[in-house]
């Protein structure tokens, strides 16, 4: 007769008491799911920490142990400024496909044999442009040193014991042909 008690106490619940228990539980059940999403990292004293929140930014990779499904990992590809967007997507594509083959020696010799010709290509450019920059250098002053001697001016040079001496019309006609012929071979 005990047992019956409690039920002669209490009578069975409406039916609309019990809809809005079990929807209060299963509420309760969703909401503790994001509980679950933890941070596990080791610090730099090596204590396992725990957390919602991602760890400090001087964790290293490594030491984080565990991280939350919805956190995933990005990738950072730094493009310099300026670079071409093909360029950069080939050199993003292989940097990204080079750690999943192994360098070999042939291929390591393959790629210095590549690099010194790359340098000695460049070596040789900045050789032509020195050199056609000189021209145009030369160039210029063989049509200024033209013109003055075309125009009649008195030119005068030093001696070896340090004399001024003015160019007579055999001198400067000599030096005219010199000049022209400067001019041709350097201005081109």
């Amino acid at each position: 007769m005990l047992y019956l008690l409690p039920s002669v106490l209490h009578p069975p619940a409406p039916r609309h008491f019990m809809l809005r228990l079990a929807a209060l539980t299963l509420l309760a059940l969703l909401a503790a799911g994001p509980a679950q999403a933890q941070w596990k990292w080791r610090d730099a004293s090596g204590n396992v920490q725990y957390s919602d929140l991602p760890p400090p930014h001087g964790v290293p990779e490594s030491d984080i142990l565990q991280r939350p499904p919805s956190a995933r990992k990005e990738r950072i590809v730094i493009v310099p400024y300026g670079a071409a967007s093909s360029a950069a997507a080939a050199a993003a594509a292989s940097a990204a496909s080079a750690p999943a083959r192994a360098g070999t020696k042939a291929e390591s010799d393959l790629q210095a044999r590549q690099k010194a010709e790359q340098e000695a290509l460049s070596k040789q450019k900045e050789e032509e442009r020195r050199q056609a920059e000189q021209r145009q250098q030369n160039c210029r002053s063989a049509k200024d040193r033209l013109s003055l001697l075309e125009q009649g001016v008195r030119i005068k040079r030093t001696n070896e014991r340090g004399e001024a001496i003015v160019l007579d019309d055999a001198q400067r006609s000599d030096e005219l042909q010199r000049t022209r012929a400067i001019i041709a071979s350097e201005c081109r």
